[in-house]
């Protein structure tokens, strides 16, 4: 399969198709990186629910996530994809991978189709590395070497006004500063409290690069969204992120990175009932501004 992302049209009962044809499925999913299931009948969450039953896999829940956006279950593993406002801009990413958690895969659904924008770019990561080891091969050398850290401002109390904006006591599925400090100790990271009850966090030196069981590498982190879109009363994206060692990750370090990425993009624009699973290990995601209602809702799979 060449095209990208991969588009399976159907009709009737898209948890059926999934169970009867998962290792075709599978398959697809391997060459494209992403697919989108569009004509089959997924009228409401519900369905979707059952969908990603019918896939037969794992879930991985947003509870037990580290996850920084505000969210909200629908079902067990159904949940909203992200509270930001309409006018926010989602950058690309791999989910979670600011964290040691993270999904192997995603679904989304969409149930109302945004008025206006509201695409969901989505872009392969291996092609990126590939790009970009050519045009920056020392940064890539010093992402393979050292990793990279993230550092964010968890508020008391979820900020639905934030793309990063899930409290300290959600994110770390805890009750008091005491529970957290242990929970962050278990993590590897560092911390600080600050005067507002808010938590500023920094991870332990986490992968940027990922080796495939094919042989392939990409580029899984969370440093274009970070750099370009970490930003609200908080957080200064200009901070979020260093190398391994701590040194800042400059701008000029960044730039060939987003222009390549930029490049590579493919915007998903929804139509009402679409599914697309996603192969979190190779294909960065985001979501465009939007006017009007926009209803996406995501599940994940360990």
């Amino acid at each position: 399969m060449t095209e990208f992302p991969g588009l399976i049209p159907g009709g009737g009962d898209l948890a059926a198709f999934l169970s009867a044809n998962k290792r075709a499925v599978d398959a697809a999913l391997t060459d494209a990186g992403a697919l989108v299931f569009r004509g089959f009948d997924v009228p409401n969450p519900h369905t979707f629910d059952a969908t990603i039953e019918g896939y037969g896999e794992t879930g991985f829940t947003y509870e037990d996530s580290l996850s920084n956006a505000v969210r909200t279950n629908v079902t067990p593993r159904v949940f909203t994809a992200n509270e930001a406002p309409p006018s926010t801009e989602i950058f690309l990413h791999h989910e979670m991978a600011q964290t040691p958690l993270y999904p192997c895969k995603l679904f989304f659904y969409c149930e109302v189709a945004p008025g206006a924008g509201g695409a969901t770019p989505l872009c392969r990561s291996d092609w990126v590395l590939e790009r970009l080891a050519e045009q920056s091969p020392a940064f890539v050398a010093r992402l393979e070497a050292e990793g990279v850290r993230y550092t964010n401002v968890m508020p008391a109390s979820d900020d639905a006004g934030s793309g990063q904006g899930r409290s300290w006591r959600s994110t770390l599925s805890v009750a008091d500063e005491a529970a957290a400090e242990a929970r962050l100790k278990e993590l590897g990271y560092s911390w600080e409290w600050l005067e507002d009850g808010s938590l500023r966090v920094t991870t332990a030196a986490l992968p940027a690069v990922r080796s495939l069981e094919d042989g392939r590498t990409t580029f899984f982190n969370q440093l274009i969204a970070a750099f370009r879109g970490w930003a609200d009363s908080r957080s200064d994206p200009n901070k979020a992120i260093t190398f391994g060692g701590g040194e800042p990750i400059t701008s000029e370090d960044m730039a060939p990175a987003i222009a390549i990425a930029d490049e590579l993009t493919h915007d998903l624009n929804w139509q009402a009932g679409d599914v697309a699973l996603i192969d979190n290990f190779t294909v960065m995601h985001g979501r465009r501004p939007f006017e009007g209602k926009r209803r996406v809702l995501a599940s994940l799979i360990a």
